[in-house]
């Protein structure tokens, strides 16, 4: 089918691209900068148009989804060190209601929500977390998680009105792969690679394969239930077992000490601290107490429903480092 792609210049939004190209699917992507896009280690860009344009602007939006059988949402505001609760809002939350205008004004039916696993209360490793478990602290109090809820919850709403329409919504756990461009979430992989001596937080976070958020993203057009949120999660690791699989794939010693939470406590009150003073820091109380908790989820609802793939962690780590050497190398998945 012919797909409106939003946010195909993120990790995500690459990934999604390209299993959509592969599967023979025609794309609309729209983008601020088009020159974001890194194509050139696709095996083709045939059926990808480009549209140049704000996410936020009515008319850049409708002039994309023209044509198009369906939408998938990649597009996020991640940045953990804006001040204010408003900043995320106008993506996050706003975008939704935008979106369900469109599909409304050009009859279209399908959308695919990108969110985020820290909607959902986190478990433990031996009794993880499903899609039913209630929002917890600290991600409660989180601007970029609450943002995301706000914009879930318009999604849901617009479901039960539309009972002929097939809306999915994702949660996906902490991805790991190629086309980190920024890089993303590839600074926690890169803020170990080869040290020496690696002094890591006590928490813990539900890690998976990019390609298998990807692949599941494409298989949510038809496959899923309408109105249903599902955890795209892989495997529950500590943070310092997380490094010591990296070490082991990437072939480096490394000795892994305990950051002890009363260090990350007093680091976040500094940042507490600058961010009164009205400087821009990801350092925060409200942060830093997410590098203490294991996030930990299920995805069975996913595996079943959406066919969702089950790669390894460390083949993720792998592909993550093997772009970052060479991001125009077509051996990338």
């Amino acid at each position: 089918m012919r797909v409106l792609l939003l946010g195909a210049s993120g990790l995500l939004g690459h990934n999604v691209l390209k299993h959509l190209l592969q599967q023979g699917h025609e794309v609309h992507a729209l983008l601020r900068n088009v020159s974001a896009l890194h194509t050139q280690a696709f095996p083709s860009t045939h059926g990808l148009t480009l549209f140049q344009g704000a996410l936020l602007d009515s008319a850049a939006l409708l002039s994309a989804a023209q044509g198009c059988e369906a939408i998938i949402n990649c597009a996020g505001v991640t940045d953990m060190s804006l001040l204010r609760y408003e900043d995320y809002l106008p993506v996050n939350r706003d975008l939704c209601g935008m979106l369900v205008a469109v599909m409304e004004k050009l009859n279209i039916h399908r959308l695919v929500h990108t969110s985020t696993a820290n909607t959902i209360g986190y478990g433990i490793s031996s009794h993880p977390a499903t899609e039913s478990s209630p929002i917890q602290p600290p991600f409660s109090r989180s601007f970029y998680a609450l943002s995301k809820r706000e914009g879930e919850e318009l999604l849901l709403r617009a479901s039960g009105s539309h009972p002929d329409w097939h809306i999915v919504i994702l949660n996906p756990g902490f991805m790991v792969g190629p086309y980190d461009t920024k890089p993303s979430s590839g600074k926690l992989l890169l803020t170990g690679y080869r040290k020496p001596l690696m002094i890591s937080p006590k928490g813990g976070k539900s890690f998976i394969h990019v390609v298998d958020v990807a692949v599941a993203a494409v298989n949510a057009l038809t496959m899923g239930q309408h109105g249903s949120r599902y955890l795209l999660t892989g495997q529950n690791l500590s943070l310092q077992r997380f490094y010591r699989l990296q070490a082991h794939t990437m072939h480096y010693r490394q000795l892994l000490l305990p950051l002890p939470n009363w260090l990350l406590s007093l680091a976040g009150r500094v940042g507490d601290m600058l961010r009164y003073c009205g400087l821009a820091t990801q350092l925060s109380t409200r942060n830093v107490r997410q590098l203490m908790v294991r996030e930990y989820y299920d995805n069975t609802a996913a595996v079943s429903h959406l066919s969702t793939p089950q790669t390894p962690v460390d083949q993720a780590i792998a592909d993550f480092f093997a772009w970052r050497q060479n991001p125009t190398s077509p051996r990338q998945q």
